[in-house]
């Protein structure tokens, strides 16, 4: 038996076989988790649908998130097939690149309000809509970044809207508590992934945080993966309100040795 035997739930956002997103999935149906996939449009169908299919998905259906319509289909079509949702995995974020360069505060209206609609505020439109439908002990969780707690360069918007998402986090618990039900984030350190690539100087973000946190090397998609099989697990079942990083503690230093070194 595993640690998810016998829960069933959806996770949004998985796009390819290196992201958080798979990631999590993955360690979750190792364990023997039944997971409904989403995917936004034609082109993630087919990248998306071969892994929901290695995984024994019973539901496979596109959501744009930005739409309170395609979140109610998507909401019956999980009722339907499961009946009760165990666990949600919200790996759901966006932002258009030019608002991700440059100075912060040339950030467009538009711009803004897409990185908090898609990366934000979906996650509470999908909480709400799943509200009736989660089971005892049910978890949810959403991927963040240190870029949500402290100014990291070329993440601007995303920086803020990832910090609405923390404090959704908490006013969700606070709301999901009494139901029985969690709801957490993750706050992964950089790892390679195909959003990634949407990050100006990542390459050298990778190396800043292998310098300076205290285990010395950046952390894996196995070990987020793992993160995520925690929080929605009977393991956890103490846990709500967190922001968990797993980062090799880089989110703890606020100057390393290498530092001092440098500046002495």
């Amino acid at each position: 038996m595993g640690l998810m035997s016998g829960k069933k739930g959806i996770i949004f956002g998985v796009s390819n076989q290196r992201g958080i997103g798979y990631a999590i999935a993955k360690a979750l149906y190792d364990e023997g988790a039944d997971i409904a996939f989403t995917y936004a449009g034609d082109v993630m169908k087919s990248r998306v649908t071969p892994l929901a299919e290695s995984m024994s998905s019973r539901l496979i259906t596109s959501c744009d998130v930005t739409s309170d319509a395609d979140l109610d289909r998507v909401t019956a079509e999980f009722k339907d097939q499961y009946g009760v949702c165990d666990f949600i995995i919200h790996a759901v974020a966006f932002a258009n690149r030019t608002d991700l360069e440059g100075d912060f505060s040339t950030v467009s209206r538009a711009g803004w309000n897409t990185a908090m609609d898609v990366s934000a505020y979906s996650f509470v439109a999908i909480a709400n809509r799943f509200k009736p439908l989660l089971g005892e002990q049910a978890s949810l969780v959403a991927l963040s970044y240190l870029g949500g707690e402290r100014s990291v360069p070329n993440y601007n918007i995303m920086g803020v809207a990832k910090a609405a998402l923390e404090a959704s986090v908490r006013y969700l618990a606070a709301e999901f508590g009494p139901l029985g039900a969690r709801v957490n984030a993750i706050s992964a350190g950089p790892v390679k992934t195909l959003a990634a690539k949407g990050i100006s100087g990542f390459d050298i973000l990778l190396k800043v945080n292998a310098a300076r946190a205290p285990m010395k090397r950046n952390v894996t998609l196995t070990e987020v993966g793992n993160a995520g099989l925690y929080l929605c697990s009977d393991l956890a079942s103490g846990v709500t309100g967190e922001v968990h990083h797993v980062d090799c503690g880089y989110h703890s230093i606020a100057t390393s040795r290498e530092d001092a070194r440098i500046l002495g």
